[in-house]
């Protein structure tokens, strides 16, 4: 998105050799603020792949050395500089910037397992209707399982017999590889959510544009998240996923949760902000409004009754 000649990203681009091999039908975008030293870690890992895929920065305006860093320590990394936050909008700066048909996110704390790409570049060649794979992500130096695995493993939504593994309608965004196509025929990440709980809304959107949304296990995503605490993060996952139900899902619906968050926030502060914050976009929102097809609001239905 141009803000004028002087405030569009800039981009970094590595070039090719005239006899470099084939790029690999998979890249990697990682947005990043203000986390270089972190950043630096997974980009070691990225670049270690025997999958050799072409990798993306995004910086989102820091204020750390992160532009230095990258300049000085990784020079053929292909940075996107934008001056100013853009949140996970800048996952689609990185998108819209990559021209491998394949696009797999990371964050700056997160990375894929060796043959986890080349394995998503079949399932996807195989698949012509799958629009976003959702790993299985492993956490810390023990690989910990994510709990988010098994719940979108026991998806009620089940296979489909053109798509690979289990149809969901959610995801971990740094252990989610997508169809370029497909990424950007929905619209990509929506610039009202920012950042926090926006990939439900993604989601929604893949499926109602006929794109398949599922979880396959075989390929996995490493996550070393910072243990501290993640401050206002519970409002803004609460005001996220309130404003995804005005964006999508039918009025009562939208109602009846902005009902129950009302009254969350006569006792809780997080819930304050977070109706505070909603009512302050809910405008906007609902210009933006576009209700989701009636099978993918039954999918959703039917989802709710296992994660309410």
């Amino acid at each position: 998105m141009n803000h004028g000649t002087n405030h569009g990203p800039s981009t970094t681009r590595r070039r090719r050799g005239a006899h470099s091999p084939k790029p690999a039908p998979v890249g990697v975008v990682i947005a990043t603020r203000d986390r270089a030293a972190r950043l630096a870690v997974t980009l070691r890992h990225l670049l270690a792949l025997p999958e050799r895929p072409d990798v993306l920065v995004v910086d989102n305006a820091s204020t750390d050395d992160t532009r230095a860093m990258l300049a000085r320590d990784f020079p053929k990394v292909r940075v996107v500089s934008l001056p100013f936050n853009r949140g996970a909008l800048a996952r689609t700066h990185g998108v819209r910037a990559l021209d491998t048909p394949y696009v797999a996110f990371s964050d700056d704390d997160s990375w894929w397992a060796p043959g986890a790409l080349s394995t998503a570049a079949r399932l996807f060649d195989e698949h012509p209707r799958l629009g976003l794979l959702a790993a299985r992500t492993l956490v810390g130096p023990a690989e910990d399982a994510d709990p988010l695995n098994d719940v979108l493993a026991g998806s009620p939504l089940g296979p489909a017999t053109d798509l690979p593994g289990t149809q969901v309608l959610g995801f971990l965004a740094c252990a989610s590889i997508v169809r370029r196509e497909a990424y950007l025929d929905a619209g990509g990440y929506h610039p009202l959510l920012f950042f926090g709980a926006e990939e439900t809304l993604l989601a929604y959107d893949l499926a109602a544009r006929g794109w398949g949304v599922t979880h396959c296990p075989d390929v996995v995503a490493h996550h070393h998240p910072d243990p501290g605490p993640r401050t206002g993060r519970p409002a803004v996952v609460r005001r996220n996923e309130l404003l995804t139900a005005w964006l999508r899902r039918p009025l009562p619906y939208a109602l009846a949760r902005t009902r129950a968050l009302a009254a969350q926030a006569r006792t809780d502060p997080h819930a304050r902000r977070a109706l505070r914050e909603t009512l302050t976009r809910l405008p906007a929102a609902l210009r933006a409004r576009r209700p989701l097809p009636p099978h993918v609001e039954r999918a959703a239905r039917l989802l709710d009754g296992t994660t309410s």
